[in-house]
């Protein structure tokens, strides 16, 4: 075992985790990867002459933080935080959201049972054409399955978008929405990562939390926008 309580394998030096990672973030140097460690966020281990010794999991470790840091913006302080409470025995330190008022609740976001359906079965079902179909595509808010079938939550979007249109909107006026979805889409899953490779149940249950307070503030946020439109 070494000092930090890991078993002994194969081990990198400084320089061979920066060839590692300098392909994906092509702007990390070896002076960012003593930094991260002297803030606590990977711990190598050493050899008798004082040398680091990384192994595969902190080079993980290290794409992670930077990911974080890169792609959405989060301090230190917190990606360490989720970094810890994937590794600790404790529950991750995710907040309850409470339903209210319209806003949505967990149990929204667990996985259900989808319908598949053909081209043809989405167009009949959503109400649209082919060609609005095609624009929905073109802009992501509907995207086929990897047998080319699409599923009922493709139908509502399509719904959505169908009842949109008697108000003047188009699917081009909607890629913000597209683009909104997959930030947040892409928070969570940045999160739940370091969950993901210990407890599955766990992290699916952060999922489902961390989705809920997402739209939930989204929901919020629209509400109060509203407001000011109205002068209220």
């Amino acid at each position: 075992m070494t000092a930090a309580g890991r078993p002994a394998g194969d081990r990198l030096s400084i320089g061979a985790v920066l060839g590692r990672l300098r392909e994906e973030f092509p702007d990390v140097t070896i002076s960012k990867i003593r930094f991260l460690e002297a803030e606590g966020l990977v711990q190598p281990a050493r050899t008798a002459s004082g040398y680091r010794q990384f192994t595969t999991a902190d080079v993980d470790r290290l794409r992670f933080v930077l990911a974080a840091q890169r792609d959405h913006y989060l301090p230190l302080k917190v990606i360490k935080e989720q970094l810890d409470a994937a590794e600790s025995a404790e529950p991750p330190r995710v907040l309850s959201a409470v339903s209210g008022d319209g806003l949505p609740a967990v149990e929204d976001f667990a996985e259900q049972s989808r319908r598949r359906m053909t081209r043809e079965e989405l167009l009949t079902t959503a109400g649209i054409d082919s060609a609005t179909l095609g624009e929905l595509e073109q802009y992501g808010l509907v995207r086929p399955g990897a047998a080319g079938l699409y599923d009922s939550e493709a139908a509502q979007v399509a719904s959505v978008v169908r009842a949109l249109a008697d108000f003047g909107v188009e699917p081009r006026h909607l890629r913000g929405f597209r683009a909104a979805a997959d930030r947040e889409v892409g928070l969570v899953e940045q999160i739940v990562a370091p969950m993901r490779r210990k407890e599955n149940d766990k992290a699916d249950k952060a999922v489902r939390e961390l989705a809920a307070l997402s739209v939930g503030l989204h929901t919020l946020l629209v509400k109060a926008g509203l407001r000011s439109i109205a002068g209220k």
